[in-house]
């Protein structure tokens, strides 16, 4: 295992927010010389890839805050304190999507943002899909569920118009799992 080159000095949390802290650290390196780091503290999130029976993925199309616009993704949330990530993936299916499952499997976990966020985000898929009612939250009323082709979503990845993060993942997730 490497060796850091640093010491913290000191660690501040500058701001407590809904999603997220701020936390400051003041570094000194080996060298003598200092710095900062400062950090997003978040909980996490699960991410689920739904796929209907007949193969298609539903996807929502949900309005972003920070970018001011709608933007085709795979159902997600964030952890609450403590939560089981495979808890959270089975609640966000239901509430953004009205689909529930029984048969949800681990595809991986990624690191949204290593450098500036501690953010981790789990994707599952889900499997048997049986279609009920969402429940969604009160920012995601205008929520639309879209169901695509794996070749559809590929398509949309390809011309741009699939930019989420976490959505590209689970697809590829998605893809190397239909490998093995």
């Amino acid at each position: 295992m490497k060796k850091l080159n640093f010491k913290v000095l000191k660690t501040d949390i500058v701001h407590k927010g809904r999603v997220f802290d701020l936390k400051i650290d003041e570094i000194v390196y080996d060298s003598g010389n200092k710095g900062y780091r400062e950090t997003a503290i978040h909980p996490g999130g699960a991410v689920v890839l739904p796929v209907k029976d007949d193969g298609n993925i539903i996807f929502v199309n949900q309005f972003r805050f920070p970018h001011n616009q709608f933007i085709l993704e795979l159902p997600a949330g964030k952890l609450d304190n403590n939560e089981d990530p495979f808890l959270c993936a089975k609640r966000e299916l239901t509430e953004e999507t009205g689909y529930s499952s029984e048969n949800i499997t681990k595809l991986g976990a990624i690191f949204t943002t290593p450098g500036f966020s501690n953010e981790i985000l789990h994707i599952y898929l889900a499997k048997e899909l049986k279609e009920g009612a969402h429940n969604r939250e009160e920012g995601e009323f205008g929520m639309e569920v879209i169901s695509l082709t794996l070749k559809e979503a590929e398509e949309k990845i390809k011309s741009g118009k699939i930019v989420d993060a976490k959505t590209i993942c689970g697809i590829l997730y998605y893809k190397l799992s239909l490998d093995n």
